[in-house]
Order: C-alpha cells, then sequence, then structure tokens
C-alpha cells in the first residue's frame, strides 16, 4: 500500500508541477516564481493531506523526490515552454491524470491512517484539488474548481470508489484503478462535452 501511495503522488507531482509551471510561464514570472509555482501546485494538496492525518514531515517536504520531480518539471517548461505549450492539450489530459492519481492516492493514505470513511473521501478529494487552487490563488485568479466542468466532482467519485472499495474488503490496486479511471474518464468526458454543475445566478 505505502509503495502504490508513493508512486500515485508522484506521478501526481510531476503532472500538475507542470501546470503550475505553464501558468506561471503565462503570468510572465520569473525562473524561481515559476518554480515555485511548479512546487505549490505539485504538492500543495498532499502537504495539508498530510498535516490533517498527522503525518509529519508532510512527505514533500521529507522525502527529496518530491522537490526533484517538481524542479525538473518547472525548469523543463521554463526553458522549453514553446515546446509544452504546442502540447497543451496533452497537458490537459495529463492534469486529468493527475487529479486522478492525487485523489486516489489521497483516500488510500487518509485509509490507511485509519480515518472514517468520509474523512477519507473528503481528504482524497482535496489532494486532488489543493494544489491547483493555491497555484490559482497565488497568481489572483478564480480557482479553477471553482468554475471548471466537473474538477471537484470528477476527484470525489474517484475518492469515493476507492474508500467504498476498501471498506468491501476488495485488493487496493483494484480499487485504485477503478477510482482513478472513473475520475480521469469523468474529468476528460466534462472538458470534451461542456459538462458542468448549474451557475449561480
Amino acid at each position: 500500500m505505502e509503495a502504490l501511495v508513493l508512486a500515485l503522488d508522484l506521478v501526481g507531482t510531476f503532472v500538475f508541477a507542470l501546470s503550475g509551471a505553464m501558468v506561471g510561464v503565462r503570468q510572465r514570472l520569473d525562473v524561481f516564481g515559476v518554480v515555485v509555482l511548479s512546487f505549490a501546485a505539485g504538492n500543495a494538496g498532499g502537504i495539508i493531506r498530510d498535516v490533517l492525518i498527522d503525518a509529519l514531515p508532510p512527505a514533500a517536504i521529507a522525502d527529496w523526490r518530491y522537490v526533484v520531480v517538481s524542479l525538473v518539471a518547472g525548469l523543463a517548461t521554463f526553458w522549453r515552454y514553446p515546446t509544452v505549450r504546442r502540447l497543451q492539450q496533452i497537458v490537459l489530459v495529463l492534469d486529468a491524470l493527475g487529479l486522478a492519481v492525487f485523489a486516489v492516492s489521497g483516500a488510500l493514505k487518509a485509509v490507511e491512517f485509519g480515518l472514517n470513511p468520509l474523512a477519507s473521501v473528503l481528504l482524497g478529494t482535496l489532494t486532488g484539488i489543493g494544489g491547483g487552487m493555491l497555484r490559482d490563488v497565488l497568481v489572483a485568479q478564480i480557482p479553477t474548481v471553482l468554475r471548471a466542468e466537473l474538477y471537484a466532482v470528477a476527484a470525489l467519485a474517484g475518492a469515493t470508489v476507492v474508500v467504498v472499495g476498501q471498506l468491501l474488503g476488495l485488493p487496493p490496486t483494484l480499487v485504485t484503478a477503478a477510482g482513478a479511471v472513473l475520475c480521469f474518464a469523468l474529468r476528460i468526458l466534462a472538458i470534451r462535452l461542456g459538462w458542468a454543475l448549474p451557475i449561480a445566478g
């Protein structure tokens, strides 16, 4: 279980770090600003999760691999932004993948630490959306999670599958894959088909 959570976390960190770095370059930040935004987007959700479940120090700070993955994503985007920008549609898909892996890894870690099912679902969702929220706040934008098509809802669905599967005693790898696929599919379909929750007003 621990190895699975780590692998998912590192994949999600890299993908979200790329999205954070892209926002930083578009906002004309310097290289330090781009790397900071990259780290924030890639790790904030996991740090918040670890603090809330008292898994201290947070993995993103205690384990050098999180920092290196974020740094590589940030610098690669800064120096090769035109190339990354041409792959924007792929980055959108990778963002959906990052959301999926963070949502399920967050739920898995919460379950592993003995949290109740509702708290585990909420922490899985928060792990998925936390980095993107901080990224957007740092550049004074309305967080994507509050306005995009089924972003938080997709994370909530993926985390729920993981927690329910754990309650039923199903194999962790199976429920993790199922939760990630559901979250990813919902996010991609929402982007392609314009699915969204009702808007105020």
